[in-house]
Formats: C-alpha cells, structure tokens, sequence
C-alpha cells in the first residue's frame, strides 16, 4: 500500500499540533480522499458534519490519556492515529461513488482491497499516511508498511472485527505498521506493549488463555497479540 499523504504533510510546520486543529484535519482528509481518488479511482463523498464530529471524539478521547504521550512518544503518535481511525470508522464521513465511466487508476495493485472496502481504505491510508508524516518530521525515520496491509484476507478479517466492535481498528493500525497489536484492549493507552515496557511492566497477557477460544471465532488469533 502506497502512503500517499505523507509527501503533502511533512513539509507543514508543527504537523503534530496542526493536525490537531479541526481547519486542518478537515483539509488534510479531503487531500487524502484527493490522492485516493487520483490513484485508484474511487471518488468519495464527504460528510463534513460527520467528520467534524469524528474529529471531535478524537480530541476527547485522546485527551483523557495525553499523560501517556511522554512515556513513549512514537509509539503514542501511532495509537493517536488509530484513535482518529476509530473515530472515523464510527462516525463514517465518507462514501465511496462509482468509478466515473473510463476512468483508468494510476495505480491497479490494490484494486481487489480498494473494491472491497474503499471507505476502510481511505480512513486506514489517511491514518497512515499521518504517521508517516509525522515520524518524517519530528524523527527523521521512514514508517514502512507490513505485508499484511497488501492482503486481502487482513482486509476481510479487518472490516469483520471493526463491525463488532470499532476499537480494533488501533490493532489493525499497528498490524499495519509492523507493531504489536493489543487485541485485548486496543483503546487504553497504558495496556500497549511499549508503554508498559517504558514503565517496567510486563504484557498485558492476562486473561489471554481466557481468549484462546475468541480469538477463531472473530478471526483472530491473540496468541500473536
């Protein structure tokens, strides 16, 4: 998957903040629905009502746990981001059109993923491409993309377990960047690997063997988790 909104933000000052402004939250979308459209043909419809409120719900959650922010700020940048996926995947701001009669996508490679779900898509791949940006900018480090979000079948399992329940997709978000997912409770910043191994703690692993007999029925395996 190709991150496509990373080259349009990594050149606007103080990305982090801005983009926690909702002027520019709104504007980055659209660009990224732009950039979607442009590449694999899908136009989409946009719901400002709707993503002004998934912009909202971003702000209040991701404020009741900034604390975490000092204690790992990479890894608290990527479930920010999956914070704003799962707003966006709740509140639904965009709807994908037919593709316009001869239109020819630039890019054919994620065509059967794109089809399938065009909307999960361009929230997943704006999310991304967030990230991407903003690890650009503050680190100087280049966020590759797992495998994983080339497969269908992660795609099938993905918008399944999201329709159950919208949190997973912060799990996804990590699976994608190559991180460990929490699938036990992927909404709380204090139960991620990273921030309780920057605190000294162990993983979040209990009640895990409780889990084993979810996990196939809802298309996960939390022994990976």
């Amino acid at each position: 998957m190709k991150i496509l909104l990373k080259n349009e933000l990594v050149s606007v000052p103080d990305l982090r903040h801005r983009l926690r402004q909702l002027r520019w939250f709104r504007a980055s979308f659209r660009t990224n629905a732009r950039l979607v459209t442009e590449n694999y043909g899908v136009p989409f419809e946009i719901d400002e009502k709707k993503l002004t409120r998934a912009f909202l719900g971003w702000v209040e959650t991701i404020n009741a746990q900034k604390g975490y922010a000092g204690i790992d700020r990479k890894d608290f940048i990527v479930f920010a981001a999956g914070l704003v996926l799962c707003e966006l995947i709740r509140e639904q701001p965009a709807k994908a059109l037919p593709r316009r009669i001869g239109a020819r996508p630039a890019d054919t490679s994620m065509r059967e993923i794109v089809d399938f779900w065009p909307e999960g898509f361009l929230y997943t791949n704006f999310c991304i491409g967030a990230v991407a940006a903003v690890f650009q900018q503050e680190f100087g480090e280049t966020r590759s993309i797992d495998r994983c979000a080339d497969d269908l079948r992660t795609w099938w399992s993905y918008k399944e377990n999201i329709a159950e329940m919208p949190s997973y997709a912060i799990a996804f978000l990590d699976k994608f960047l190559g991180m460990e997912p929490n699938w036990l409770v992927p909404d709380i910043a204090s139960a991620r690997a990273a921030i309780r191994k920057a605190l000294g703690e162990g993983r979040p692993s209990e009640a895990l063997g409780d889990l084993h007999s979810i996990g196939p029925k809802i298309g996960i395996d939390f022994r990976k988790a």
